[in-house]
């Protein structure tokens, strides 16, 4: 039986924190959204980055709509690390932030006060910081 999401890590650096991933995407898309959540290295990332957003950068976070119930979130580990700090959270709180981001962005949402609004509100309910 399948749940609706999955995780996959295809890097090996460092822990990844323990959240509680399946319960924030059903708050954000609900239970039958599928979404599949993969930690990858930077080259990894900034090869996706290069390849379906034509940017060089590594980013922190890349989230792709699948279709309407389906997509899939990419988070890069390293540079949740080396950000964190700048946005006052732990690692754990920022890598929580960066997975309702990317949920978000499936949700449809833009970059925007409404977008900054809900992550806020779902940041305080899972006591990410």
């Amino acid at each position: 039986m399948s749940t609706g999401f999955s995780i996959t890590r295809t890097t090996h650096k460092g822990a990844l924190p323990t959240l509680p991933f399946e319960q924030i995407k059903n708050d954000i898309l609900g239970a039958q959204y599928v979404v599949s959540l993969v930690f990858v290295g930077e080259k990894r990332a900034r090869t996706l980055n290069t390849q379906y957003r034509n940017k060089t950068y590594v980013p922190n976070v890349l989230s792709f709509p699948i279709d309407k119930k389906v997509g899939e979130i990419f988070i890069t580990p390293t540079i949740a690390a080396k950000e964190a700090q700048n946005f006052g959270l732990s690692e754990r709180g920022y890598i929580g932030y960066l997975f309702i981001h990317g949920l978000l962005h499936l949700k449809g949402l833009d970059h925007g006060a409404t977008m900054d609004k809900a992550e806020a509100r779902y940041m305080k309910a899972y006591h990410l910081t």
